[in-house]
């Protein structure tokens, strides 16, 4: 039996309530709608579709939840339109900067009737190669025979890379409500709390903080990673059941999320005591930290600083037991989306250091069970680039002398 042709819309417009106050002032959207449209220019690109989390909250400042639908930000020489699914109803329309088309589920591919609708007779567009499926540039591909496709991913990177004054502003108050989000995790430490309890207390705390300084957006994402014993040893494990005991090696990992942008604090700790070797680890770890972020200045190669900090762990036989690269850019990142790989300090990318990059320096050491020390030994801190050096945005106190803890 062949099914009826459904009469509901393809498309619709739902323009439910009135626009919410932004993240971002007017002005900032515009600005770097402004910076894209130059790159688009200088590219000969017609238009461009974002599909990624991270550029399409970058340039609309609609972040979005997919749960396996595709979204999408169409930017045209004088519009920009964000692609929502029908069950977000009007929030989508709300949240843009900008203009907003929303695709139903009555028929199969009413996403990409939306990108033909945007795109129009775009000869040259735009793609986010780092991102987009095989599934659907082929689409995209089919739909529009006649144009051409050109990677954009890599040049708006660069872009998110320099942090605008309202963008550093908003990364300092996440990096102030991370500390907070810390001394709620030492606040819940002691022996017998499960870490799933710690943090949970941090996450509670710092969503809190989140919503009384920025009352006009919404609150999402926001998380604790509390690590204690063998769970250390990576710096992403998830939060576990394991009670805390004595002599335990503890890893605070506190994430407060303000509108897609990431900030972190993360420290070691240790419960109540520790061996001679775990105090050796710990400071010649600090030491590898405070090295670090005096060479985070103008000018600096990210692959050299890597280089450097290598020939300190080196000296201590320690280099074997170094897990992951010195640290990365901050702005619009998460764990489940969007990463500026081009500013990581690691040994293979040469990206030369400017003034209001935001970057963190956070080394770790992992030594294995059964080795003296062992346990995952971890410190990050958010540094802003400044004209000749750089400033910390993270107060957190680390090292032997102050993270010991006791009930």
């Amino acid at each position: 039996m062949e099914s009826k042709k459904t009469d509901l819309p393809n498309l619709r417009e739902i323009p439910n309530g009135e626009k919410v106050q932004g993240t971002f002032s007017d002005r900032e959207m515009q600005n770097r709608l402004d910076s894209l449209r130059t790159v688009m220019s200088n590219s000969g690109l017609d238009s461009v579709l974002f599909t990624s989390i991270h550029n399409i909250n970058y340039y609309s400042d609609f972040l979005y939840c997919s749960f396996g639908r595709p979204y999408g930000l169409v930017v045209t020489e004088d519009k920009a339109t964000t692609i929502s699914a029908n069950i977000d109803a009007g929030q989508p329309f709300r949240r843009t900067y900008g203009e907003n088309l929303v695709y139903t589920d009555w028929e199969r591919d009413n996403y990409i009737k939306a990108v033909k609708q945007l795109l129009g007779k775009s000869k040259k567009i735009g793609l986010e190669f780092d991102h987009i499926n095989l599934n659907l540039i082929q689409k995209i591909k089919d739909s529009f025979p006649e144009s051409d496709v050109e990677d954009i991913s890599q040049d708006c990177m660069k872009l998110r890379m320099i942090k605008s004054s309202e963008e550093i502003a908003i990364i300092r108050e996440g990096a102030r409500i991370a500390d907070i989000g810390g001394a709620a995790c030492i606040e819940a430490i002691s022996e017998g709390v499960p870490e799933y309890q710690v943090a949970l207390h941090s996450t509670k705390t710092m969503i809190q903080e989140i919503a009384r300084t920025f009352p006009h957006l919404e609150l999402m994402d926001t998380w604790t990673w509390f690590q204690s014993g063998i769970n250390t040893d990576g710096a992403h494990n998830p939060v576990t059941s394991r009670e805390i005991k004595k002599g335990d090696i503890l890893s605070l990992n506190c994430f407060p999320m303000i509108s897609g942008y990431y900030t972190a604090l993360e420290r070691t700790l240790f419960y109540k005591e520790l061996s001679l070797e775990n105090q050796r680890l710990w400071d010649i770890n600090c030491q590898v930290h405070d090295a670090g972020k005096a060479l985070l200045k103008p000018g600096a190669v990210c692959g050299d600083i890597a280089k450097q900090l290598n020939e300190i762990y080196s000296e201590h036989d320690l280099l074997k037991y170094r897990t992951f690269g010195y640290g990365h850019s901050f702005g619009v990142l998460s764990h489940y989306f969007g990463r500026e790989a081009g500013l990581e300090l690691r040994e293979d990318i040469s990206t030369v250091i400017e003034p209001n990059m935001v970057i963190s320096m956070e080394p770790m050491i992992m030594i294995p069970e059964g080795t003296s020390g062992a346990g995952g030994y971890r410190e990050h801190d958010i540094l802003l680039i400044t004209e000749d050096g750089n400033e910390n945005f993270t107060g957190f106190p680390y090292g032997p002398e102050n993270n010991v803890v006791s009930d």
